[in-house]
């Protein structure tokens, strides 16, 4: 097949740098929209959104999918989006569209899929959409989905009346509080015959009688759900339909049809308190292809795969073609439209086979495109898909990244392990950007600080764990709780292969679940990518090094069983195509994968980072707790990877799902650099704020260790003394607390909540905000903290503009970001008050007027973000006047020598003639903590950057305007700020 893919690789789109914007109900495509302009007077050359597709009503991020066919009416619809693109277009702003694979609402009443599968059973047309175990362990769940969706025990919300019958448009259905939920058709004549006999004997004679007990007929006719025999399943979707018209029509046009239903329906529905009045309706509902439960209680037993342990999302099986094909309609079409002009896929760990679902979503794209211009009101043929997947596949052999292999821009939010590289063979621009955000953050984390703040933080809380057994404690925990379900399932499994080998039949079902959980629990990346045709080196490092951890944890365990759970997780190549049992263990392989990513994120990101509390900036999304602290050379070297083998990757400092906002995490950072102030600062803090603690349980609330977490929270979002904002900190931190209690599971949890002990510790908060001697030492602090951190702040955002990849801001963070963990980073942004902020800046942004005066004035003020508003604007400007330089320009780390090296990070962009320099300062704390801000004129005195062959020549500062010296001399060439851009050429 010949294809000219000239005018897709010329309109292929490649952002520059992206905005993201969270849509929700009070912010649609037409909010959006307007802020189009305002984006592009930022320099931003991408709008990247929260998932536009249709969700579950009310949705505050979009990952709750209902219909993958249709935009968020929510939003705007389809109306609403072409105005939102035509705003886009009209500033020349692509838009990077975020997209969920992995999973979709478990809504019933909002999915019709799902709603599908729970009427239908094995016998929906949907049932293997979902990851769901149709033969599970438990006998009583065989061809059923295990529902936690009741707010109490099963038998108590029945008998207190909670779960309801209803009918509406000729179906029943279960309501159970705000859900709705199908009542299998065929059982619907258990229902409609109660008193069926007194109805026909008051109307002998009435044809719409008649007509009901046809339906009665046709209903007890229909196929079961169990059986999926060919032919079957069609058969009675189309009988069931039928019936639900019939049934629709005659209860509208008959009165007494329709006071039948209701009166059986009043019968089944029981009567509360009388329990026995229940039986009835307890005994349909058990025979529905759903089983109903307590949330609380039902963890070790749902039997289908969830977005993590969020009941409220069921994982979908991308790997099908025909789920593949059902799920990417409307965003391929986006795509080849040009409305959408890239894709980030969220959480493509959660997939199968990811690498295969990329190469599958280019190819896709491909012949979407392709369709436009061929014939746009028709499918391709099966041949002609056929050929342009042979045609991609062939351009994969031979180069896995040229344009042709990779015609779309796609980022992967893959979290990437320290050490771990993405795979090259991702079809795939890069990641999301976690990585950038965690090699930026430790490159401003002082090393020296690191067993100061370790031995303040075990004397201050007495406890001594590492980060090693507080992460190991911590995925147990998880396994044990929220995803037991899934092990038991991998166990279960496991047992059943373990049996079908004479040499390992004599492993007991519990025992390998147990050394299955401690490889699990040993894991040192989130997963692993084996796959039927590849295992890389890199799978098996870490499925040996899992294995090795697990079996010195556990000396008394059999080590055989360690040695064969390590077999099945690496299975020879081609072994699945041999015979059933092959199959079987390359199953285990792949879906043992899909469970240690979720594992390794709830119990690592969302349990031990709210334990363990050394310095909270490390906590983040992708980093590992052990590594406090990483060099300069360090930093260079991730970047120069990034420019070599992903230059179009993405650099987030802050993004939907981070713990905390990007100038709270520099703030924090600062403690690393003032360990010694910090711990005795903290003593003082706890003896001020000794009477607004409560004893709870015979001990103190909050405790120690959440206390000390609480004063890092404080430094990371207080803002500026502002009286007014007293009541609203309150009341983040209140939620951030109980939030982080519940997460760290120990001494309240989701599960089992304990009010005491929050209570106290919202009781504490108020207290301590309130405490005019914890303040009046707290302050001044904080203010010096805040100093330095903006400064950092300002040095992070310089770094990420000019380093390879794409550079990414979240919404808001053009100011100041001390935001904590979602919900409060979700909070409104004022983008009215921005667009002034920038108006004002114009002049100084576009050199017209202004100078030196003013942004002394900006530093001044620092505490308004102008002075980031500022830095950015003009940064991003820059970079997309010199495009080239900075997403195809080589990456040269430069020397700093002098006394204040080490407080320096330079390298330098070159592309053709054009050149860029860039310096920033870092760590602070030191030289600057009793000067403040003063001080930063002194800071690079008798320090030298040192000039590549032929010195520094005409390199203008893009802030300042102020000259590189020839010889390097950064005292000369830093006069107003501690970072620089140096370009070449004039600047605009």
């Amino acid at each position: 097949m010949t294809l000219d893919l000239g005018p897709l690789l010329e309109r292929r789109r490649t952002p520059l740098t992206t905005y993201r914007l969270q849509l929700h109900r009070g912010f649609g495509f037409q909010e959006a929209a307007a802020l189009a302009d305002y984006l592009a007077g930022l320099g931003i050359t991408d709008c990247y959104t929260s998932p536009v597709l249709k969700a579950r009503p009310g949705s505050v991020h979009g990952y709750d999918i209902t219909d993958h066919n249709a935009l968020n009416p929510e939003l705007g619809g389809e109306a609403g989006y072409a105005g939102f693109v035509a705003a886009l277009r009209a500033c020349n702003l692509g838009h990077l569209l975020d997209f969920a694979p992995n999973h979709m609402s478990a809504d019933a009443a909002a999915n019709a899929w799902w709603w599908d599968v729970l009427e239908n059973g094995p016998s929906s047309r949907y049932a293997e959409f979902f990851d769901i175990d149709w033969n599970p362990e438990k006998a009583e769940l065989k061809n059923k989905v295990l529902l936690p969706i009741l707010g109490d025990q099963y038998g108590a919300v029945l008998e207190r009346g909670e779960l309801k019958l209803a009918f509406e448009r000729g179906r029943l259905s279960l309501l159970a509080g705000d859900r709705c939920l199908p009542i299998d058709p065929q059982q619907a004549p258990q229902v409609l015959t109660r008193g069926l006999e007194a109805l026909k004997s008051e109307r002998k004679d009435d044809p719409d009688v008649a007509e009901f007990l046809g339906i009665l007929t046709a209903l007890s006719g229909l196929p079961a759900r169990s059986d999926i025999d060919p032919g079957k399943p069609d058969e009675r979707r189309r009988k069931s339909e039928a019936a639900r018209r019939r049934l629709e029509d005659l209860a509208a046009r008959s009165p007494h049809v329709e006071r039948h239903i209701r009166e059986a329906l009043t019968f089944f529905n029981g009567r509360a308190p009388d329990p026995r009045s229940f039986d009835t309706l307890h005994g349909l509902l058990e025979s529905q292809a759903y089983r109903l439960s307590y949330w609380k209680t039902a963890s070790d037993e749902i039997n289908y795969r969830r977005f993590f342990d969020v009941n409220e999302l069921a994982g979908l099986r991308m790997e099908l073609d025909a789920v593949f094909d059902a799920t990417h309609g409307l965003v391929l079409d986006l795509l080849a439209s040009g409305k959408a002009t890239g894709l980030r896929i969220d959480h493509p760990d959660g997939l199968y086979d990811p690498s295969r679902y990329f190469e599958k979503l280019q190819s896709a794209f491909l012949c979407a495109w392709l369709r436009r211009r061929l014939h746009p009101d028709a499918e391709l043929t099966v041949e002609e898909r056929g050929e342009l997947d042979a045609w991609h596949a062939e351009e994969l052999r031979k180069d896995f990244k040229s344009p042709a292999a990779r015609p779309l821009y796609v980022i992967a939010e893959k979290i990437l392990s320290p050490g771990e590289s993405l795979d090259a063979h991702w079809c795939v621009d890069g990641t999301s950007g976690y990585d950038f955000l965690d090699d930026v953050n430790r490159a401003f984390v002082d090393p020296r600080g690191a067993s100061i703040l370790r031995g303040a933080y075990e004397r201050f809380t007495g406890k001594r764990g590492s980060p090693e057994t507080v992460g190991y404690a911590s995925k147990k925990t998880i396994m044990a709780t929220s995803m037991a379900s899934e092990l038991n399932v991998l166990s279960a499994l496991l047992n059943r292969i373990s049996e079908g080998d004479r040499r390992t039949r004599d492993f007991t079902r519990q025992n390998l679940g147990r050394a299955l959980g401690e490889i699990v629990a040993c894991f040192p990346v989130y997963r692993t990518y084996v796959t039927e045709a590849r295992t890389t080196a890199y799978d098996r490092e870490g499925i040996d090094q899992a294995v090795e951890r697990a079996r010195r944890r556990n000396p008394a365990m059999e080590p055989t069983i360690f040695e064969f759970i390590r077999s099945l997780m690496m299975p020879k190549r081609g072994e699945a195509a041999d015979d059933e049992a092959g199959r079987q263990r390359l199953r285990f392989a792949m879906k043992l994968q899909q469970y240690t990513a979720p594992v390794r994120a709830k119990g690592i990101e969302d349990t031990a980072f709210y334990r363990y509390h050394v310095l909270i900036s490390n906590n983040e999304v992708g980093a590992e707790q052990a590594r406090f602290a990483q060099t300069i050379g360090q930093f260079h070297d991730a970047n120069a990877r990034r420019a070599e083998e992903w230059p179009r990757t993405m650099l987030a400092t802050a993004t939907h799902d981070t713990k905390r906002g990007e100038d709270a995490r520099a703030r924090i950072d600062i403690l690393s650099e003032i360990a010694e102030e910090w711990e005795a600062a903290v003593l003082r803090w706890s003896r001020a704020n000794r009477p607004a603690k409560t004893a709870v349980g015979g001990e103190d609330a909050p405790d120690a260790n959440d206390e000390y977490l609480f004063y890092q929270v404080l430094i990371g979002a207080w803002d500026f003394d502002r009286e007014d904002a007293h009541e609203s900190l309150r009341d983040r931190l209140q939620a951030y607390l109980l939030k982080a209690g519940r997460e760290a599971k120990l001494k309240t949890s989701w599960l089992s909540a304990n009010a005491d002990y929050e209570k106290a510790t919202a009781a504490f908060i108020a207290g301590a905000l309130a405490n005019r001697s914890f303040l009046d030492q707290f302050i001044p602090f904080a203010r010096r903290v805040a100093a330095l951190g903006a400064l950092s702040s300002l040095s992070r955002t310089v770094l990420k503009i000019a380093s390879p990849g794409v550079a990414d801001f979240y919404q808001g963070t053009e100011l100041w970001d001390l935001s904590l963990v979602d919900p409060d980073n979700r909070r409104p942004v004022d983008y009215a008050a921005r667009r002034e902020k920038l108006a004002s800046l114009e002049p100084l942004l576009t050199g017209r007027d202004g100078g030196e005066a003013e942004l002394k004035e900006l530093l001044e003020h620092w505490e308004d973000g102008r002075v980031k508003l500022f830095v950015t604007a003009k940064a991003l400007r820059y970079r997309r006047d010199r495009a080239d330089l900075f997403m195809k320009g080589s990456y040269e780390p430069l020397e700093v020598r002098g006394g204040c090296a080490g407080r320096f990070i330079a390298f330098r962009r070159l592309f053709g003639a054009e050149e860029a320099v860039v310096v920033v300062s870092r760590l602070l704390g030191g030289p600057l903590w009793r000067k403040g801000l003063a001080g930063v004129g002194a800071l690079a005195r008798g320090s030298v950057l040192v000039p590549p062959s032929g010195g520094f020549v005409g390199l203008t500062d893009v802030f300042t305007g102020a000259t590189l010296a020839g010889n390097g001399d950064l005292a000369a060439s830093l006069p107003l700020l501690p970072f620089a851009i140096y370009s070449s050429g004039r600047l605009p």
